[in-house]
């Protein structure tokens, strides 16, 4: 039987929710993206549902659209369209959870170690890390600040952005799609 959460209409229910925990949910990847987007790890409602970043409340699909990326905003449920755009999405860790700060550092560490694999085998001209802090802790650059990192990884350039989970109020719509725009500028540049 296919959950209610997989159709694009209903809410998960809380008992889809809380059997979400430590699900995965499949990459939305192909050789030679112009951006991979690198979430921290699923949520729930991204387990329950499959579709990353599909919380109400998440500002990815509103941001990925301000900044320039996609010709319309996407509902997660269209996730595989991004490919269409030549983007991507991946997570630090694969394993959803309710809370990013339920994650152990090193959770973080070994999925930056994979990560860097995953970029190395399908080579995006750049990788956009979705949190800072994970980013931080998974790489072990305490000092890291949002935007372009001095490092490349396994070849791609590299870009750090402000989570857009709702949960992270210091940055807001309009302000992400800033911080998303200056990253899609990047990109166009070269």
């Amino acid at each position: 039987m296919v959950p209610s959460a997989t159709r694009r209409g209903p809410r998960p229910t809380r008992e889809e929710l809380a059997a979400a925990a430590d699900r995965t949910i499949p990459d939305v990847i192909a050789p030679g993206l112009d951006v991979l987007f690198v979430g921290i790890n699923p949520g729930l409602w991204s387990a329950a549902t499959g579709w990353h970043f599909a919380r109400p409340g998440n500002r990815f699909w509103p941001a990925l659209h301000r900044g320039g990326f996609t010709p319309r905003q996407l509902h997660p449920s269209e996730q595989g369209e991004l490919l269409d755009c030549g983007l991507g999405i991946t997570n630090m860790v694969a394993r959803a959870s309710a809370r990013a700060d339920e994650l152990t550092a090193d959770e973080l560490l070994a999925g930056a170690d994979l990560l860097t694999a995953k970029v190395a085998r399908y080579r995006p001209r750049w990788v956009a890390v979705v949190g800072v802090t994970a980013y931080r802790i998974g790489f072990t650059r305490p000092k890291a600040a949002f935007g372009p990192q001095p490092e490349l990884l396994a070849g791609a350039r590299l870009w750090v952005l402000p989570n857009p989970s709702g949960l992270n109020a210091h940055f807001t719509v309009a302000t992400l799609g800033g911080a998303f725009a200056e990253l899609r500028a990047a990109t166009t540049a070269g």
